[in-house]
């Protein structure tokens, strides 16, 4: 399952400061732990060194017999429900120190003791050390102090204790199954070590014959389910054939113990219930999602087996499997309007756009500044529609005739413009038109009075070549070869 969108590897976080039935996991490689759920499995159990366990959550007080809610004991030799006759404290003050330093034995713990105490009389630079009694150290052995934690040494589990501004301890409830050697490492002079634990009596009856020990079965224990199967335990425990006191196992023969009985109980079914599941997702994240779960009518038939059965079955009000969730409006957004067409048409350009700032139903426009600046999208952008054409000669219209009646010339403008119309001079010359062309306008006839008579001019000889050469346009040549132009 991911945590906050990742995934990591989890294992139990036992440690302080949490709840002792809820389901505490520690990101292997990294120094966070995070609750994952609000229960652990049932029959987990509340603390390491403690019979209670979890059920739906809450830590239960189970007795020394095993049996939930039950007021046994052990007594301070750790049997339960004994009166503390078969064991006896020992306990003392080491006060001996080595003029140069080093290790020094404290006391022997005996094989079997219980309720184990070793602490300094006062803060220290000496260190609490622990071996067997063939010198394999366990704690702070060959001059290595090791870090405060929990060790598991004899069959028990030692605490090892060293605060900053209290004595250092060592601690464990027993039995141990081996006898071990309290050492002090010392680096000055030591102040005193107090230990003090109980040994178990090695009991003897009236005369010389020893009192006898025998395995006996204890009475079967409630049943562990109310329904659907459960189970009943008979414990075996060994006791005193005297007084018919439970004592430690150690009193009596192991190989001859008797193995503990076992019956199932409550088998008929559980009453149907609603089965719950966790909520999934939100599908959105603000202005209202929808998260639903999985509801089922359920009923168990077994210890690790259930059937499901028609909604009808559960007598109580079904539980809801929709709701709305994350209803919170969303922070305003970036809208944006189509692109423009690029400008200019062609070569190097730009396209531009209408960015708004809108509420998330788009139906609010709000000042820019209430939008991040840093995810604003861009309200232009550079394009290109190709190339633009190259510049060309643009030739006006043509001017009048120079001349009104004949030959002449007539003028006009010629001009190098690029596509846009802006004058440009990159136009090539070699294709550039005329700006000067030769023209002729018509010559108007002249009149002729009735009186006179249209005739060549006598002493004018080249008629004929005005003919000819087409001059009879021109009004000086037509007066004097009036009768050669006539009609022409």
């Amino acid at each position: 399952m991911p945590f906050r969108g990742k995934y990591y590897n989890w294992k139990p976080y036992t440690g302080g400061g949490v709840k002792p039935c809820a389901l505490n996991c520690l990101a292997e490689g990294y120094n966070f732990y995070t609750e994952r759920s609000p229960a652990v499995i049932d029959g987990t159990r509340c603390q390491a060194d403690s019979l209670d366990i979890c059920i739906n959550g809450e830590c239960k007080h189970v007795g020394c017999d095993n049996i939930l809610g039950s007021d046994a004991k052990e007594d301070r030799c750790r049997v339960c429900g004994g009166d503390g006759s078969t064991c006896e404290v020992t306990e003392g003050l080491f006060n001996d120190s080595l003029p140069r330093g080093g290790y020094m034995e404290v006391v022997q713990i005996p094989k079997g003791s219980v309720h184990i105490e070793v602490r300094e009389v006062a803060v220290s630079k000496n260190y609490i050390a622990l071996k067997s009694e063939g010198d394999d150290y366990y704690i702070n052995g060959a001059w290595t102090i090791d870090w405060p934690r929990k060790f598991d040494i004899a069959g028990t589990a030692f605490h090892y204790k060293r605060p900053t501004d209290e004595p250092e301890s060592l601690e464990a409830l027993g039995a141990t199954t081996e006898i071990l050697v309290v050492m002090v490492l010392l680096q000055e002079q030591n102040l005193g070590i107090h230990y003090k634990f109980n040994v178990p009596i090695q009991r003897t009856g009236s005369g010389d014959n020893e009192v006898g020990f025998s395995w006996h079965h204890l009475p079967w224990s409630e049943c562990s389910a109310t329904c659907a199967g459960g189970s009943q335990k008979q414990e075996v425990v060994c006791k005193r054939l005297d007084d018919n006191s439970v004592v430690q196992n150690s009193y009596c023969d192991s190989d001859s113990k008797p193995p503990g009985n076992q019956r199932p109980c409550n088998t008929e079914p559980c009453p149907p219930e609603w089965f719950i599941g966790d909520w999934s997702e939100c599908g959105k994240t603000c202005d209202g999602g929808i998260r639903t779960r999985t509801v089922l009518c359920i009923r168990k038939i077994g210890p690790a087996e259930e059937e499901t059965l028609q909604d009808s079955h559960c007598l109580t009000h079904r539980p809801i499997e929709q709701e709305s969730c994350n209803n919170q409006s969303c922070p305003p957004q970036w809208v944006t309007l189509d692109w423009s067409e690029c400008t200019p048409k062609c070569g190097p350009g730009f396209k531009h756009r209408i960015v708004l700032c809108k509420s998330s139903d788009l139906t609010k426009t709000f000042p820019p500044a209430l939008c991040s600046d840093h995810n604003k999208p861009p309200v232009r952008i550079r394009c290109s529609l190709g190339r633009c054409p190259p510049p060309r000669w643009i030739p006006g219209e043509w001017g009048q005739c120079s001349a009104q009646c004949g030959l002449g010339q007539q003028m006009r403008t010629v001009q190098c413009l690029s596509y846009t119309g802006q004058p440009s001079t990159e136009c090539p010359d070699s294709l550039r038109p005329n700006t000067m062309q030769q023209c002729e306008s018509k010559c108007d006839a002249t009149p002729i009075s009735s009186g006179d008579e249209c005739k060549d001019v006598n002493k004018v000889a080249y008629c004929p070549l005005v003919l000819k050469f087409k001059f009879c346009s021109r009004a000086y040549f037509r007066q004097m070869c009036c009768k050669t132009c006539q009609g022409h």
